[in-house]
């Protein structure tokens, strides 16, 4: 495919209620007045950004995935965000990447939040993920890891970065900033889903999600604290052009992650 859609998803959670965040997405999800491909919700969409994880985790086999397969399915659209998964014993982060076959790939978020104690809670990721999808290579990350561009560095030709974030207000600023350099130094399409409101522990969001094309330049709808929902389109052709026109990638620096 030249071009995929992608529907990025802005909105408030309810606190440590997955039925209550389910059914909102689900509403959500009908809204969505033309054909999408990808449809990207928040970080812990289904709870927020909560530590109390033996009390809100979910297996794998667990009701939100069996959820995302039903709505990957009736929208014909793959769905991405994490969750909190309990797993041989340990907490996860974990994203879900669900096609509407009901097929999906996982990624562990790597850098876990210290400074509100995630590490103390939850099991680092060590591995990478990039999934195929329609022709289009894309690397999903959490949160976080957006302040290490090591992480993200675009060694095998990736086509879009994908960040789920509950990234507070008042951080808010590097967000925006930090979005717009992994597109340009990348040479990839960059799209960051954030949420809305005040979480349980006083914590404001404001959104500010977003998509940035190979150059920076902002291609979705500029929406700050308003829930919204908003498809764009990524053209294949656009990142080739570039990338054969300036050829920064070949130029770059070349490593191994230990």
């Amino acid at each position: 495919m030249q071009e995929l859609k992608v529907t990025l998803i802005q909105s408030h959670l309810h606190w440590e209620n997955p039925v209550a965040n389910r059914a909102h997405f689900s509403e959500l999800f009908d809204s969505i007045k033309e054909n999408t491909d990808l449809i990207v919700l928040p970080e812990m969409f289904t709870t927020g950004f909560t530590m109390n994880a033996e009390a809100v985790a979910e297996s794998q086999e667990g009701t939100t995935v069996l959820w995302m397969k039903a709505q990957a399915k009736k929208h014909k659209a793959a769905i991405t965000g994490s969750l909190i998964i309990k797993d041989d014993g340990h907490f996860y982060n974990r994203l879900f990447f669900v096609r509407p076959d009901g097929v999906f790939d996982t990624y562990d978020k790597k850098h876990t939040f210290t400074l509100a104690g995630e590490h103390k809670t939850f099991k680092a990721g060590n591995t990478l993920r990039q999934i195929e999808y329609k022709g289009w290579k894309i690397r999903p990350l959490i949160c976080y890891d957006l302040r290490f561009p090591v992480w993200a560095r675009n060694t095998d030709a990736y086509d879009a970065l994908i960040y789920v974030a509950n990234w507070p207000d008042r951080r808010v600023a590097a967000w925006d900033a930090l979005l717009k350099a992994r597109a340009i130094e990348n040479m990839a399409y960059c799209i960051g889903v954030n949420r809305t409101g005040l979480d349980g522990n006083g914590h404001q969001y404001t959104g500010h999600s977003a998509a940035y094309d190979v150059l920076g330049a902002h291609v979705s709808t500029k929406a700050l604290e308003k829930e919204f929902v908003n498809t764009i389109t990524l053209s294949k052709s656009h990142i080739i052009k570039n990338r054969q026109h300036l050829q920064f990638l070949n130029d770059a620096d070349h490593f191994t992650l230990e």
